[in-house]
């Protein structure tokens, strides 16, 4: 299967899992009479949101380079997984927003049943966040990562709700709000979260260099090529699932144009062949003359 059709794959996946899990918590909050699983139904209604936006983004990036775009449409990726981000940073804000009110309002305890609820949604959002990272991983996608860590954000309000409501079923009258300090307690680690997603892919937007260890697969497969003596310079940027790279590569400066362009393109192939990631490869050709 293609790094594309997984990822998609991966989104649908979040998209029908956040449809089914918001409106679980919506019910069972409402019910239940507790505001920490009304908040994480905030939260997995935008979950559903960012996953679409997810999936629009991978589907987009990965259309093929054109004569506007000769370098295909990739850097929509990590522009997608901002916009991802600020569903975080939304459903962060509402949520703390909410807590506070709430914790400034009378109100009775929540119900004892929301704990199995609350388990069940622990168990899996945890499992959804394992799988859709380790998607995220296989294809290079950053969107697809940022959606994994919605999945993770979500367990943690579930975690902490259920520590919460857990306080106040066990402390009774006076810890009515605990669930709600719960919630205010969960933005902030969705806001945490926020900014380990963003970091990286601002790093792709502005071509950091964070790929020490495919250079040094980079030069291992050239290494393997006859004919090229040595690597010196190699450049590496993210462009949506795909590695685009610029290496200098040592040849004998006694050969022909020719022959020296032939094992540019040699280089290239290998490379393409034996790391799948990598999308173009741009091979400068430098002469070494023995002595």
């Amino acid at each position: 299967m293609s790094s594309e059709k997984t990822a998609i794959k991966a989104t649908y996946f979040s998209i029908l899992g956040n449809t089914c899990l918001a409106i679980i918590k919506g019910f069972a909050g409402f019910f239940g009479n507790s505001y920490a699983l009304i908040a994480d139904a905030i939260e997995s209604t935008t979950d559903i949101f960012a996953s679409f936006l997810v999936l629009f983004g991978i589907k987009y990036s990965n259309r093929p380079a054109d004569r506007n775009h000769p370098y295909g449409h990739g850097r929509a990726e990590p522009l997608i997984t901002f916009l991802v981000v600020g569903f975080l940073i939304t459903s962060a804000t509402i949520i703390a927003y909410e807590s506070i009110v709430n914790i400034q309002k009378p109100h009775g305890l929540p119900k004892p049943w929301t704990l199995i609820v609350l388990g069940v949604i622990i168990i899996w959002k945890e499992y959804s966040f394992r799988l859709v990272m380790k998607k995220s991983i296989e294809t290079n996608s950053s969107s697809l990562k940022a959606d994994a860590w919605h999945h993770r954000s979500d367990a943690i309000t579930s975690v902490a709700a259920f520590i919460g409501i857990t306080i106040a079923l066990c402390m009774g009258k006076g810890y009515e709000s605990a669930d709600d300090w719960a919630a205010l307690f969960a933005s902030f680690f969705i806001l945490y979260n926020s900014y380990l997603i963003f970091r990286p892919a601002l790093g792709e937007i502005m071509d950091e260099h964070l790929y020490d260890d495919l250079i040094a697969e980079i030069r291992k497969v050239s290494g393997t090529v006859i004919g090229i003596i040595d690597t010196e310079k190699c450049y590496i940027r993210k462009v949506g699932m795909k590695f685009h790279v610029d290496l200098h590569a040592v040849v004998d400066g006694t050969i022909s144009v020719k022959e020296g362009h032939d094992l540019a393109h040699n280089l290239k192939d290998t490379l393409q062949d034996q790391i799948p990631q990598l999308g173009n490869v741009l091979i400068h050709v430098e002469p070494d003359f023995y002595e």
